[in-house]
């Protein structure tokens, strides 16, 4: 068991999930927020906001921000990670050598690492092996949980023991964490329903109705399901929060980078366009080539995962992507297609 004083935090990543998370955390225990950019640092010190990535919302006034990694991480309990999947690895490099034994690594990155096609905590394993690793995830809009509104997480890892006391660091007021122990199952939940949302999102902007979305939605559920119990997870893990709650809440919030990403490319409008114009990133434009080829490594046929693939390289329109999607074979509701 751990010791029953407040267990100092460290999380790396300055955009509005890791100031969310970080801010949510302050409430209950001592929390320093590694940001690369030194203006958001000196915001989030000075006026406790951070108007490049939340505009308009207040963070709790007893959250710390720094520049500095070493500060940050040096004499920290619990290292989270909120930095994308392109620069994970890089970052988490730059902890390593201020970190100390045994410290649990928590991810809230929902991507995947193009090149190896590793999940973000078999990244943290092999770079910090023998630290506890997790996620935590679910249908977490940050601009709404910032603002107070009630929302749920789920923080998976493998020890029950260890998830049980770190749950109570994350839970607070109006949001909820509840713990799983398959960690497998958490996290590529949050990573594969980014390409669904982009396919929600392109149906949407081309005007299609409530019927075709929830359709779309509930194939693309059964797709991620099929390629995540393929990968080790467990199917009920993809009917929970962390699969189709938190699909849900991509596939149908305005507030989504990766629906943004879709409704932009059913309008017509091309992939160069709309990243150039984000703030922030949208893991699933990242990560749709990788799981397309996890698809493929896995024998699991993706077609939704496909047809986005292929609007995104250039090769179809979407309006000529979606048709695609309208008239692919119908057969048994537990097959493909």
């Amino acid at each position: 068991m751990m010791d029953q004083r407040p267990l100092n935090s460290a999380v790396l990543g300055g955009g509005s999930w890791g100031s969310t998370v970080a801010s949510l955390i302050a409430r209950n225990a001592p929390v320093m927020l590694w940001a690369r950019d030194h203006d958001t640092v000196v915001e989030i010190n000075a006026t406790h906001s951070n108007s490049k990535y939340l505009p308009g919302a207040r963070l709790n006034s007893r959250l710390l921000a720094t520049s500095s990694i070493k500060e940050a991480v040096s004499q920290c309990d619990v290292l989270v990670m909120g930095v994308p999947s392109q620069h994970f690895r890089n970052v988490l490099e730059q902890a390593r050598e201020h970190l100390r034994p045994w410290v649990p690594v928590i991810s809230l990155t929902k991507g995947l690492e193009p090149v190896t096609k590793m999940r973000m905590t078999e990244v943290i394993r092999e770079l910090l092996p023998g630290h506890p690793v997790g996620v935590l995830t679910g249908p977490n809009l940050a601009r709404e949980i910032i603002t107070g509104q009630a929302a749920a997480g789920v923080l998976a890892m493998e020890d029950e023991i260890i998830v049980r006391e770190l749950r109570q660091l994350f839970h607070s007021g109006l949001f909820r964490v509840y713990t799983n122990t398959d960690l497998v199952g958490c996290e590529l939940g949050g990573v594969l329903k980014n390409v669904i949302a982009i396919a929600v999102g392109m149906g949407d902007g081309q005007g299609a109705g409530d019927n075709t979305r929830s359709a779309l939605i509930t194939r693309g559920l059964a797709e991620i399901t099929r390629l995540g119990v393929a990968m080790g997870g467990r199917a009920e893990t993809f009917s929970g929060l962390a699969g189709m709650g938190d699909l849900i809440a991509t596939c149908t919030s305005s507030q989504s980078r990766n629906h943004h990403v879709g409704y932009e490319l059913g309008k017509g409008r091309s992939i160069e366009e709309i990243v150039a114009e984000m703030v922030m990133v949208a893991e699933g434009v990242k990560s749709a080539p990788t799981v397309a080829a996890l698809g493929e490594q896995y024998g699991i046929e993706m077609p939704i995962t496909g047809d986005v693939l292929s609007v995104l390289r250039g090769e179809r329109t979407s309006r000529q992507a979606f048709r695609g999607l309208l008239k692919s074979a119908v057969g048994a509701e537990s097959e493909p297609g």
